[in-house]
């Protein structure tokens, strides 16, 4: 844009300087171009041209050498040639002195932008009259300021912090529903239960969700499945070991009669296990708020053994659960604290946006290979299989 601003202008100043000029003798036209000059717009007339070097036929200035003899042949210039020349000298002030202390800010930014235009490359051109003597000026080339200044260093801050902003609002906004997703996904390996994925947003996002919810319908109806079967199988079993009981009951007293009845209520104690199993995971329970120190305490009252570390730290602590699902669980725990570590020290604390319950024990723990596998339904690492040393797992 500043090249054909810079073009426009020196054809406007040829235009002025050979209008004025055009009808003056070669004795007046020098006496003009000596009162005209400056060190910035530098005037001459000669007889021989400043620019003499010709320049390729499809540079921008070839064709404004062409529009300017066209424009000016009427004022009978028959020649037009235009140089660009590189700046060859650091700026001056617009009259040569330096600027005094007391000079208003209008006056120094002229004198800042004259001392630009000083040192900012030259055009320059020769114009040829009829009667042989030439014209030569120069036109400053309009100064590139630096992209970034002072001045300009707010705004350009500005619009980087709106880029950077719209950029992160940007990646949110597509990445949010994959963060939705992902969320989801890993809820549903907690929870089968849990509810499915709102089927909103784009094609993509709406066909993952429905998959998603798809694949946690096949999976929710297979393990109720496997449930159902293993409940119905330990159901059946009931009456069949109902009528050997009743047989048993028949039989004389004896040790092999001793015996089998407790392998017979170790069966039943398995299927009520099972049973009780596979309700609980079937049962659809829905989420209370509950008071758990209240729950814990509850449950705590029922063993001598067991002692809570910090009290006062631990009331008041809301958290929203299943109240049967809760209450089976920490009763696990705790029995399972007292059966084989002796004595169970329980303490509740908030933690984040968690309530954290710890039971420590005087047993010898648990091996740290076996810590993941104990979560698993029906395992005990107690080796022996005395179903009187613990539960069924």
């Amino acid at each position: 844009a500043n090249d054909v601003v810079d073009l426009y202008r020196l054809n406007d100043r040829a235009f002025s300087l050979v209008q004025l000029m055009h009808d003056a003798s070669p004795d007046e036209r020098k006496a003009t171009a000596s009162g005209l000059f400056n060190s910035t717009y530098a005037l001459t007339v000669s007889d021989t041209p400043a620019v003499t070097s010709s320049i390729a036929g499809d540079d921008e200035l070839a064709e404004l050498e062409d529009i300017l003899v066209g424009r000016l042949s009427k004022f009978g210039i028959t020649d037009a040639r235009v140089r660009r020349d590189p700046a060859t000298r650091e700026a001056d002030d617009a009259d040569g002195t330096a600027p005094g202390p007391d000079i208003g800010q209008v006056e120094r930014d002229l004198l800042v932008l004259a001392a630009d235009f000083a040192q900012s490359d030259k055009l320059t051109a020769s114009l040829r009259f009829a009667d042989g003597q030439w014209l030569n000026f120069t036109e400053p080339i309009t100064p590139v300021g630096p992209i970034l200044s002072f001045d300009s260093l707010p705004l350009y801050s500005l619009i980087a912090g709106l880029v950077v902003i719209m950029s992160i609002w940007s990646l949110r906004r597509l990445t949010a529903p994959y963060r939705m997703m992902e969320t989801a996904v890993n809820r549903i390996g907690k929870d089968l239960k849990s509810p499915p994925i709102a089927e909103s947003g784009s094609r993509e996002v709406r066909a993952a969700a429905k998959a998603i919810n798809a694949m946690q319908a096949r999976l929710r109806e297979y393990v109720e499945d496997r449930e159902h079967l293993a409940a119905a199988l330990a159901h059946d079993l009931r009456t069949p070991m109902t009528r050997m009981r009743l047989r048993l009951e028949l039989l004389r007293k004896s040790a092999v009669r001793e015996a089998l009845a407790h392998d017979l209520a170790d069966v039943e104690s398995i299927a009520s296990s099972v049973i009780d199993f596979a309700t609980f995971e079937v049962t659809e329970e829905k989420n209370e708020r509950i008071d758990f120190w209240s729950l814990v305490e509850s449950i705590a009252d029922g063993y001598d053994d067991v002692s809570f570390d910090d009290e006062t730290r631990s009331r008041g602590l809301i958290c929203m659960a299943r109240p049967v699902a809760l209450k089976r669980c920490v009763t696990n725990l705790v029995q399972n604290a007292v059966t084989y570590g002796k004595k169970a020290h329980l303490s509740l604390r908030r933690s984040e946006d968690m309530i954290l319950l710890t039971i420590r024990d005087e047993g010898p723990g648990i091996p740290q290979a076996q810590i993941d596998a104990v979560f698993g339904s029906f395992v005990r690492l107690e080796q022996s299989r005395n179903r009187q040393t613990g539960g069924l797992g």
